[in-house]
């Protein structure tokens, strides 16, 4: 039987999950989708471990699996599990917290498949003062930038950046190349948004100077190799912070004639910091040239970039995994 490959998402993930799932086999391996939401209503996991060994096994949508064959892991997402609406809310809760810690126990018997990527890897590199940290580290222009519950020191940080200041969520929340329900953009921060900034005792917020910039980049980072997209949103209102909230056809992905040698080589670096195969970096380029780091996103969307550009990430995500 052909070596397989596991491909963890949700179930309302496309294109990007089936792209790579046609890339594997075409590369003579068994591509095995596991919608993680499904997990354990329609999916079936089994582990079983004794002093001869141990035995892990997968069922679903008519396929199944041992870990022996699992050859490699493409971890795009881990979903909340599907329960049904009649469970009593308490019940819900435990049966979600113990199938994802069945989860979790589960793929940690595929130790010794090929990951992109370990669920612990990407858990450190998801912490956003972790990775501004190692982005500085490696010699990345970054963005000065405040994480506070405290209405005084963003005061005191607005007032320093005269104003020039936005604001985002310390956690993406999305879930494929769609819109996402419940999605936070990064946005400005005005003065009326301070005045009454003593929300934040409730939930802290990660507030960064805004930078010019001329574009802004998405790249795409697989085992060393950098597929990059532009986007200009200076003709959108809405999407001069955050290209997410552009009206529909005021900005487009266009080609990019590529980044200095010298900030590729501190990419490079700094995703070898994380240890991270795979990662969506976020990049501004000021009007002056200069490229300053955002963030990277173990998990981001890169299915606009090989659509609109054909930038061939999945091949590239099933040669890290196959080859």
């Amino acid at each position: 039987m052909r070596d397989a490959v596991l491909l963890l998402t949700h179930s309302g993930d496309f294109f990007t999950i089936d792209r790579v799932a046609e890339a594997v086999a075409s590369r003579g391996a068994r591509p095995i989708r596991l919608d993680t939401n499904r997990f354990p209503q329609e999916a079936e996991l089994s582990a079983r471990l004794g002093q001869s060994g141990l035995t892990h096994r997968l069922k679903y949508r008519g396929q199944v699996v041992l870990a022996e064959e699992v050859r490699a892991a493409w971890l795009r997402r881990i979903w909340t599990p599907d329960m049904e609406e009649d469970l009593e809310p308490s019940l819900r809760e435990t049966c979600c917290s113990e199938s994802s810690a069945a989860l979790y126990g589960f793929l940690d018997g595929l130790h010794e498949a090929r990951w992109i990527d370990r669920q612990a890897n990407v858990d450190t590199a998801s912490d956003k003062l972790y990775q501004l940290r190692m982005a500085r580290a490696a010699g990345l222009r970054i963005p000065e930038t405040l994480v506070t519950n405290s209405a005084e020191e963003a005061r005191d940080f607005f007032a320093g950046n005269r104003g020039n200041v936005v604001a985002k969520l310390f956690t993406p929340v999305s879930m494929s190349m769609g819109p996402a329900e419940r999605f936070v953009y990064t946005s400005r921060v005005t003065a009326d948004d301070i005045e009454q900034a003593e929300g934040l005792r409730h939930c802290p917020m990660v507030f960064q100077e805004h930078v010019a910039k001329s574009v802004e980049l998405r790249i795409a980072h697989v085992a060393g190799k950098l597929f990059i997209g532009a986007i200009d949103a200076s003709r959108s209102q809405k999407g001069q912070v955050d290209w997410r909230q552009a009206e529909p056809g005021a900005c487009e992905w266009q080609h990019h004639d590529g980044i200095p040698h010298d900030v590729e080589r501190r990419l490079l670096a700094f995703m070898d910091l994380l240890g991270l195969t795979y990662g969506a970096i976020d990049m501004i380029v000021t009007p002056d040239g200069d490229h300053v780091f955002l963030e990277v996103n173990p998990g981001g969307e890169w299915g606009m970039l090989e659509k609109h550009l054909g930038l061939p990430i999945s091949q590239a995500i099933a040669d890290a995994l196959v080859s």
